[in-house]
C-alpha cells in the first residue's frame, strides 16, 4: 500500500480494484535502482557495467542502468531493433554521432543503427537507463559482424555475477516479465 495522503486533492479517491487482470504479472519495483552498491552492477566490459532492472526472455528485451566510473567503452555494435536511453549522470556518446549526452538527456536509437558507445571522464559516473530490444550484433573495426549478444547471454552473465557476489543467481529471475 502506498504512503497515505495528507493534503493532496486526491486523498479521498478509492484505488482501482482489481488492479491486475487475471493473467497479468506483478510489477517490478526496485527502490534505489541507482545505487552505489557495486554488487548490483554486472561487468559488461572492462570499463562498463550493467544494473539489470527488468528482463523479458520471451521478447528478447531488457532494461538496465549502464555505468562507467571513468572513461568507458562498449564494443562496436549494430541494433536491428530500437533502443531508448535516458542519461541519469555523467557524460557519454557514440563516436559516430555529433552529440554528447549528459544528465537529463534522452536518446532514441532507430533500428538499423551501428555505433561505438563511449563514456567520458566526468566528476560523476556515467549512468544511463537503457531499454534494449533484440540483440546487439558485435562489429569488428571494419563494421563487419563479429558475434552477437542477446537477452539469453545477458541473463547468463547476470546470474553468474550475482552468484559470485553473494546476491544469488535466482535474484535475476525476479526481474523476468
Amino acid at each position: 500500500m502506498p504512503e497515505m495522503a495528507t493534503n493532496e486533492f486526491w486523498k479521498t479517491l478509492k484505488p482501482v480494484d482489481p488492479v491486475f487482470q487475471p493473467d497479468a504479472l506483478k510489477d517490478v519495483y526496485i527502490s534505489g535502482a541507482v545505487t552505489d552498491d557495486e554488487r548490483y552492477y554486472v561487468p559488461f566490459t572492462e570499463t562498463v557495467s550493467s544494473r539489470p532492472l527488468w528482463i523479458s526472455p520471451s521478447q528478447n528485451k531488457w532494461c538496465d542502468i549502464l555505468m562507467a566510473k571513468g572513461a568507458g567503452l562498449v564494443n562496436r555494435h549494430y541494433h536491428p531493433h530500437e533502443v531508448f536511453a535516458y542519461t541519469i549522470s555523467g557524460k557519454w556518446g557514440y563516436l559516430e554521432h555529433d552529440w554528447t549526452a549528459t544528465a537529463g538527456d534522452f536518446v532514441y536509437e532507430t533500428p538499423g543503427e551501428s555505433h561505438t558507445l563511449v563514456a567520458y571522464e566526468h566528476p560523476d559516473p556515467m549512468r544511463t537507463l537503457f531499454i534494449v530490444k533484440g540483440p546487439l550484433i558485435w562489429l569488428d573495426e571494419n563494421g563487419k559482424q563479429d558475434g552477437f549478444f542477446d537477452v539469453h547471454q545477458y541473463i547468463a552473465m547476470c546470474r553468474e555475477h550475482y552468484e559470485k557476489v553473494g546476491l544469488g543467481a535466482e535474484a535475476i529471475n525476479k526481474l523476468f516479465r
